[in-house]
């Protein structure tokens, strides 16, 4: 199984930027090239211990439905979210928030598993892997930009 391994730092206290990585709202913001949009279950606001969401967005040039849940939460030291149902044939997002002297430390790891056997494998391989570091990378940089600034503000009232 393929897994994606992120460590970004934000100059920001770990309590703002665990809240920040899990708003939806912000998370909207951080895809507009995407479409992505909260379609059913929390689609508003800080998602919490077992709730879900429903996404739809356009990746790879195709409109796609993918539902997450939150499976482990940890304030502010960790959270979990699992697909429910979409196109992979597992996908697991560990996130994780390490508090340090000037800021936080954000560890992303994602393990995921594309559907079609030994042709998913390839496709993971030479292409998908990229592309889901590409859009968990954008989506730091847009939670750092918030974090770092006063733009929190607009997020977590």
């Amino acid at each position: 199984m393929p897994t994606i391994h992120i460590t970004t730092f934000i100059a920001a206290p770990v309590e703002r930027v665990f809240d920040l990585s899990r708003s939806i709202d912000l998370h909207k913001k951080s895809m507009p090239h995407t479409e992505e949009q909260a379609i059913a279950g929390t689609i508003s606001g800080l998602i919490g211990m077992n709730e879900s969401v429903t996404w739809q967005a356009r990746h790879l040039g195709k409109k796609r439905v993918l539902q997450s849940k939150i499976t482990a939460l940890q304030k502010p030291e960790m959270f979990t979210d699992e697909m429910q149902k979409g196109d992979f044939k597992k996908m697991k997002h560990d996130h994780h928030f390490k508090p340090v002297a000037n800021g936080t430390i954000m560890v992303d790891v994602v393990h995921f598993e594309a559907p079609y056997g030994v042709i998913g494998k390839l496709v993971s391989k030479l292409f998908l892997t990229k592309y889901l570091n590409k859009l968990i990378e954008q989506r730091n940089a847009v939670i750092k930009e918030y974090a770092e600034s006063e733009k929190w503000k607009l997020i977590l009232n």
